[in-house]
């Protein structure tokens, strides 16, 4: 609280004007559909068997936040569920239950295969978010919570981290209290903030050195007082301080402290699937990654840097420079994961308007042979 009341102080009178960007609330947007179609899956994938009664589903709608009936959903979203009838009891009636259809169990196989190709990048993911942490250690809890954000596996906690003795160690068990995981070893070759990689590039390819430092990139028409320009264009110049640098010198006061927060939130954001993140998820790390309280206001103090969307009532972190218009520039071999299941959805959409399309034109002929023998009579 000290930082906040010292930082605050120095740019009190510096306000910026949150400014809605269309394309970027456009890219989240695009994802709606298939989110919540993947929140449904991961509902039911989550029941004993993997099997729910339908009146059970239809209870969690609200929870879901499902904008129609379930049956309507299901209707809607062909090739997802199979539905059958069951006695929930020996001797009770017979219900309808949903469960997993043979096209989403081929989807989560191929969701394992690509998963373990890219196992290479969720492990050094990991542990570049455990090295950014304070003492290496961070809560397992919330790792497992943020786990779709970087796409991590569902049982990642139990199959990768035993699997990778030489970087993690677990203390504890998830979801049962008090649970961290920690690095045991520093791997070098992780060190490195994409900023940081960028600037290496950039050197080798111009054959000179090109000092690490964030890209601003602010949208057409954006409005900035001079005293703010001021501020952002003297704290650039401070050096810049990467995520994985040994902190515990600087004041946290401080604006180069200032500068390793907005250095940890681009790495978090460029190790994130779609180069954005809930800021409710981020808020769970202020401890380990030493943010304050008000880490939100960072945000919209840098929207050179970042954009605080707040589509669908959620405040999102979106990294700029990730996108051009409302596509991501740069993909994560993970998504492919995404596009597989968006590829589901659509021949299960396709399916069902073809479906649709052949018995309107069944009425029609049943109709017209109708109108004729009207007629013949």
């Amino acid at each position: 609280r000290c930082f906040l009341l010292q930082f605050s102080a120095s740019i009190s009178s510096l306000k910026v004007v949150w400014r809605k960007d269309p394309k970027l609330d456009q890219a989240i947007e695009n994802d709606k559909k298939w989110r919540m179609c993947a929140r449904v899956v991961r509902e039911v994938l989550n029941e004993p068997g993997q099997v729910i009664a339908l009146s059970y589903l239809q209870k969690r709608r609200e929870r879901l936040r499902l904008h129609v009936n379930v049956p309507t959903f299901l209707a809607q979203n062909p090739g997802l569920f199979d539905m059958y009838k069951d006695r929930i009891k020996p001797k009770s009636d017979l219900v309808t239950f949903v469960r997993a259809s043979d096209r989403l169990n081929r989807f989560l196989e191929e969701e394992k295969i690509i998963q373990a190709e890219n196992e290479p990048l969720i492990v050094a993911k990991l542990c570049k978010l455990l090295m950014m942490a304070k003492d290496r250690v961070v809560c397992a809890d919330k790792l497992v919570e943020a786990k779709r954000e970087f796409g991590f596996p569902n049982d990642f906690m139990v199959t990768l981290v035993s699997k990778y003795p030489e970087y993690f160690r677990l203390h504890g068990t998830p979801g049962e209290g008090q649970s961290f995981l920690e690095l045991v070893n520093w791997n070098e070759e992780f060190a490195k903030s994409v900023i940081e990689k960028r600037a290496e590039a950039e050197s080798t390819s111009l054959g000179f050195r090109v000092r690490p430092d964030f890209v601003w990139k602010l949208p057409r028409g954006f409005f900035m007082k001079k005293e703010m320009r001021e501020w952002i264009r003297d704290w650039i110049e401070l050096p810049y301080v990467s995520p994985y640098e040994d902190v515990s010198h600087l004041d946290p006061a401080s604006r180069e402290m200032e500068k390793r927060m907005v250095g940890v939130f681009h790495e978090l954001l460029s190790l994130s699937i779609h180069k954005r993140v809930a800021v409710p998820i981020l808020g769970k790390f202020c401890e380990e990654y030493r943010f304050s309280n008000a880490f939100s206001s960072v945000f919209t103090r840098h929207s050179g840097i970042f954009y605080m969307s707040l589509k669908g009532g959620i405040r999102t972190a979106v990294l700029r420079e990730a996108y051009k218009g409302d596509e991501l520039v740069d993909r994560d071999p993970l998504l492919e994961i995404k596009n597989k299941f968006v590829e589901l959805l659509d021949e299960g959409r396709e399916q069902r308007a073809e479906q649709l399309r052949i018995s309107r034109e069944t009425i029609q002929k049943d109709m017209e042979l109708m109108a004729r023998l009207g007629t013949n009579n």
